[in-house]
């Protein structure tokens, strides 16, 4: 890695000599960062600085994404996970006739095809740290090059691509391909924040907004189109109380009035339909575009836990911001990045720029080739944007390089909850039989206990515990995998709940779960005095009692792994 600074400034007759290319060692001139000579404010239209900040914001996002795999994979994916990965590859291997062919591999591309699957919880622990070490690794050093890039997109795409339901979200495809873009910000192999012959490319600043203009338009369309209450401005009414996991500011925010309540709703639609295309119409306004859409996703950010779905959005608004809007970032000091860049910017004022070598080329070459592969790879996602029958959240290609988006296409109007139960007693119809309640580290269950704060980390359970509560448990077969480990205390599945009601105890001898309607508590009112942040009422049974041993023949049927008791 290079360092600038007033040390490093050369005679200016060697300067001479590097930019004709007469330096001997053939290595890529350094600007010299000399505050002087040059004006101090930085012009529009060069992104030096919005490199760093692109990288820095994407590497943050990928830290927390491998995080998550690194804390819940073992237990959802792993060998003795709820879904494990061995059995999805095995089935994936099967369908194509026993081999591990290209079929197989475009269908689930994964590296996970080439390790031993007799391992797979050290496998999934190895891809999660690589990922975690590369990402911190950008995230300080607001650096990179394609090959860590790289790496950290076929980290999480092999990861993404054994997931299954728990990866089944849109968040992931777009983290793939905000990922995949960010590969062609970086030099090859140089590790410098500011790679003299590597300027950013216009396409690929012009990629990512096209990326965040697809993704306001698909949420924005599949609104209108999804649910009558985003015509009447009716939603918010819902939202904050039905969300998959609501925060503390959510219980506030549903109580607001309702005429507040449709202007966020008209507001989203602004946001979301009218502002991408403030894009086209020019600097100044695609810089109110980028402002808009950030500020929109920290809003986001502040009334609910999703993910880090709004975190990742905000990285492709940032190339909206050329050098002179991202300038503020950057103390003004000698040999700082921002003198560098004013130096670089004025070397291109006068003709002085790096000499165009064959890799300039080559690299000019691959960002066409880029632009081609975009556009034709957008073809599909454009007529589904244009259709009435559009869908959100798919990818029409294996690598899911570009894709389709769109968030709360419906809203649900109640809150429905499962509660996961278990009792010490030998008969679970009697009278007699005490039902200990499971808590969850960020659902909705006991009333009193307030809801969490934990954006831009995820708990992968909690979220599909909300779409199993408006199925059935047949759709959701894991779910009675889950009531299978909790009947053995499995220290791994009780890993991803916050209270276990057995600790220190025998395990339970049935498990159940019970169907609950919840609602956020009035402030002020006799529930909220008395602590509680929702009111429940109970439905009837989600599922029936279940016992360890009548989930025998159940788990060999699925070559699930029989748990024994702890």
């Amino acid at each position: 890695m290079r360092f600038y600074g007033p040390a490093m400034a050369a005679p200016a007759e060697s300067l001479r000599k590097r930019r004709r290319g007469d330096a001997g060692s053939g290595s890529p001139p350094e600007p010299a960062c000399e505050p002087v000579g040059y004006p101090t404010r930085l012009r529009a239209g060069s992104f030096w600085l919005t490199r760093i900040v692109l990288l820095r914001a994407l590497a943050f996002v990928y830290f927390v994404a491998f995080l998550v795999a690194f804390h819940q994979n073992k237990q959802l994916i792993g060998d003795q996970g709820l879904l494990p990965s061995r059995l999805y590859l095995k089935s994936v291997q099967q369908h194509f006739k026993g081999r591990i062919g290209w079929d197989a591999l475009s269908y689930a591309p994964t590296v996970l095809w080439f390790l031993d699957w007799s391992r797979m919880d050290t496998n999934l622990d190895f891809l999660a740290l690589a990922g975690l070490g590369i990402s911190s690794f950008v995230l300080v050093a607001g650096c990179a090059n394609m090959v860590l890039m790289a790496a950290l997109w076929v980290l999480y795409m092999s990861l993404v691509n054994v997931g299954q339901i728990w990866y089944a979200f849109g968040w992931e495809s777009q983290l793939l391909e905000t990922g995949f873009l960010g590969i062609f910000l970086c030099p090859l192999w140089t590790l410098s924040r500011l790679p003299r012959r590597t300027p950013t490319s216009r396409i690929v600043v012009w990629g990512f907004r096209w990326l965040i203009l697809r993704i306001m338009l698909g949420a924005g369309l599949i609104k209108i189109r999804g649910d009558r209450c985003w015509w009447d401005l009716t939603c918010m009414d819902y939202h904050y109380e039905t969300q998959p996991v609501p925060n503390p500011a959510a219980y506030y925010l549903h109580r607001s009035p309702w005429w507040i309540h449709r202007a966020e709703t008209l507001g989203n639609h602004i946001v979301e339909l009218l502002v991408p295309f403030f894009l086209l119409l020019g600097r100044r306004m695609c810089i109110l575009h980028g402002i808009l859409q950030v500020l929109f996703q920290v809003v986001l950010i502040i009334s609910g836990n999703l993910s880090f779905l709004n975190w990742l959005t905000i990285v492709p608004s940032l190339a909206c911001f050329d050098d002179n809007a991202l300038g503020f970032l950057f103390p003004s000091r000698p040999g700082g990045l921002r003198d560098c860049v004013l130096h670089l910017q004025e070397e291109e004022a006068r003709g002085a720029g790096p000499v165009q070598t064959r890799g300039c080329v080559v690299r000019r070459t691959v960002h066409l080739a880029l632009a081609a592969l975009i556009g034709y790879l957008s073809i599909p996602v454009v007529l589904n944007l244009l259709s009435s029958q559009q869908v959100m959240n798919v990818s029409f290609n294996p690598l899911r390089i570009v894709n389709t988006y769109g968030a709360f296409g419906s809203i649900t109007k109640e809150r429905t909850e499962i509660i996961l139960q278990g009792t010490a007693s030998p008969n679970a119809s009697a009278p007699s039989a005490v039902w200990e309640d499971y808590e969850f580290r960020c659902k909705p269950g006991d009333p009193r206990r307030r809801p969490c704060l934990i954006s831009p980390y995820h708990h992968r359970l909690d979220w599909l515990m909300w779409f199993a509560a408006f199925q059935t448990y047949e759709q959701h077969e894991w779910i009675i995998h889950l009531a299978g480990k909790l009947l053995a205390n499995d220290a791994w599945a009780l890993s991803l709940l916050a209270h276990n009601p057995f600790t220190g105890r025998a395990p339970p001898r049935w498990v159940r779960a019970e169907h609950y309607r919840y609602k956020f508590s009035l402030p002020g009112g006799r529930h909220a005095a008395q602590g509680e942040w929702w009111v429940r009422r109970r439905i009837g049974p989600y599922f029936p009692p279940l016992s360890l041993q009548g989930l025998r023949d159940y788990f060999e049927a699925r070559e699930w792994p029989h748990p024994e008791p702890a």
